[in-house]
């Protein structure tokens, strides 16, 4: 699956999530750019993205994360070592 894809996808997760039905998240948008991003929101978004995409997450790696694109590349990168 390609990054547009994986972003495509984790959409509805953000917009559920956040309560924000015409939310539009970039590669960019990051919680200092997304309102109602908070520390909780957070992990039930991470939560969300796990199960949508079968992947499992280190507490270090969600620490090096700066925006959504680099979750993004994060799931791609754990779906290609499947």
């Amino acid at each position: 699956m390609d990054s547009n894809a994986i972003l495509a996808d984790m959409q509805p997760i953000f917009r559920d999530v956040l309560d924000q039905p015409d939310l539009v998240v970039t590669r960019e948008s990051s919680a200092l750019t997304v309102e109602d991003w908070d520390s909780l929101s957070h992990i039930n978004i991470v939560t969300g993205v796990e199960k949508k995409f079968k992947v499992k997450f280190t507490l270090g790696e969600l620490q090096k994360l700066k925006n959504v694109g680099e979750m993004v590349d994060l799931v791609a990168e754990k779906q290609q070592g499947k």
